[in-house]
């Protein structure tokens, strides 16, 4: 059996902790798609050129710790504008949706570019400012010198550059369905995704 799901959304919006929370209920593999460019910000710090970074990328590049620094998501979020390193990943992640056993892909273009025809689309989302407020206390707990205002800037931005960006910009699948994680529980958020692909999966 093969069945996708395909889980977009802003930055810390929460979508990462639910992909892998539905993933783990389901028995499906995932697919953390903003790893891969990660992965490619770290090769083009490392010097490498961003084309050639996304062309010989291999799935063990995805399991460096360092991905997770803001050094590195920058360095994604400014590769990830760059056409040919976008069409270098498509095959990747297609690869990846079509697997046997299910998976789950999340990213933000997922439902509209990726798989346009995933079994189900799901859209998360919060305000920047509730969003902005868990990125700081996260980075903050690692020890990362960072304020909230700062914090918030950087969210702004992102999604400034995310979703107005020509290639592939982030934006809801007309079909998907809408979780706003702004006043919910991580627990209220994780069951009304599992639900949404519990009911796709019966139909």
């Amino acid at each position: 059996m093969t069945l996708t799901v395909a889980i977009d959304g802003p930055a810390a919006a929460g979508k990462g902790t639910i992909s892998k929370a539905v993933a783990a209920h389901f028995g499906f593999a995932h697919l953390d798609t903003g790893l891969l460019y990660r992965a490619v910000g770290a090769k083009v710090i490392a010097g490498q050129s961003p084309i050639d970074a996304a062309q010989t990328l291999d799935p063990s590049d995805l399991e460096d710790d360092s991905l997770r620094t803001a050094t590195v998501a920058q360095a994604a979020s400014e590769v990830a504008v760059i056409p040919e390193v976008r069409a270098a990943l498509v095959d990747f992640q297609r690869t990846f949706a079509a697997r046997d056993g299910g998976a789950v892909l999340d990213g933000r273009d997922i439902g509209t570019v990726i798989c346009p025809d995933a079994d189900v689309k799901l859209f998360v989302t919060a305000s920047a400012a509730c969003r902005a407020e868990r990125r700081y206390k996260e980075l903050a707990g690692k020890g990362h010198d960072v304020t909230p205002a700062g914090v918030l800037a950087d969210v702004q931005e992102r999604d400034k550059r995310d979703s107005e960006r020509a290639a592939a910009p982030m934006v809801a699948a007309e079909d998907a369905t809408l979780i706003d994680t702004s006043d919910m529980s991580i627990e209220q958020a994780v069951a009304a995704a599992i639900s949404a692909v519990g009911t796709a999966r019966h139909n």
